[in-house]
């Protein structure tokens, strides 16, 4: 029976020189970048933005990730621990990065972002999530080269048996958050191409949270606990800083629509 399931014992390392090693994880993240910037080139070009804006927007994008990503994961997960060892948190290179806290981080980014390019924030964050999303996608991939973010035991005949882990056929977590990310990514292409959404300053991106942080929510329930206090609250962490965002979406849609719909009416 454990023949039908998938064997992963993927090296996280692509290859090694010394003591510098190319991993997975890393080129993932990269090409995440690389994808968003291609897909913001192209939103760009059509709406004669220019691309020393895009070039603008590409570093306060990374820097928000990379430091609310580490923040995140040092300050929801850990804190006792890294508020000990505050130099910890400098080193990114040995892991821990909280998707929740890039979120943050790059909302963060976004506002600053906004006032130093005079554009309204509605615009930026309506499309960035489309960047996000298929972002996610890329990274929940070098999730699963790492073997990490594991999914609860199963017996399901798609269940992945980590090898570096143990031999416990899993829910494969990773795969689950990355086809849905990469799905919202295509649902919110189509509202910015084929629909009037963009011009709706907030409805996109309120779509968007909602959505993904919906999907989060859910795929939390058959992942295995991150952290050891976990195992005493009815929700996982994960579960907890969804909910936050999933409000927040749900109003920004109402409160858009209502908006325009007022807007409509006084036309």
């Amino acid at each position: 029976m454990i023949l039908n399931y998938i064997h992963w014992d993927v090296n996280p390392e692509i290859f090694r020189i010394g003591s510098f090693a190319v991993r997975w994880y890393g080129l993932l993240f990269a090409l995440a970048f690389y994808a968003g910037y291609l897909v913001l080139t192209r939103i760009f070009k059509k709406e004669g933005i220019s691309m020393e804006v895009l070039d603008k927007l590409t570093l306060y994008v990374f820097i928000g990730t990379v430091l609310g990503a580490r923040l995140g994961h040092c300050l929801f997960y850990q804190p006792e621990y890294y508020l000990s060892n505050p130099v910890e948190i400098l080193k990114i290179w040995e892991g821990g990065l909280a998707s929740h806290g890039a979120g943050i981080g790059i909302l963060i980014a976004l506002w600053f972002f906004a006032r130093n390019v005079k554009k309204p924030y509605s615009w930026i964050i309506d499309r960035m999530g489309i960047v996000v999303a298929l972002g996610g996608s890329f990274i929940r991939l070098g999730n699963l080269m790492n073997s990490e973010i594991i999914g609860k035991q199963t017996d399901v005949p798609w269940a992945f048996i980590l090898h570096r882990i143990d031999e416990i056929p899993r829910h494969p977590t990773q795969i689950y958050e990355s086809l849905s990310y990469f799905a919202i990514f295509l649902l919110l292409m189509y509202l910015y191409y084929k629909t009037n959404a963009k011009e709706k300053g907030g409805l996109m991106f309120g779509v968007f949270i909602t959505i993904l942080f919906i999907v989060r929510f859910v795929v939390e329930f058959y992942k295995e606990v991150q952290v050891d206090f976990e195992e005493s609250l009815l929700m996982n962490m994960g579960q907890i800083l969804s909910i936050p965002f999933i409000v927040i979406g749900i109003i920004l849609i109402i409160f858009v629509l209502i908006k325009n719909k007022e807007k409509q009416a006084n036309a």
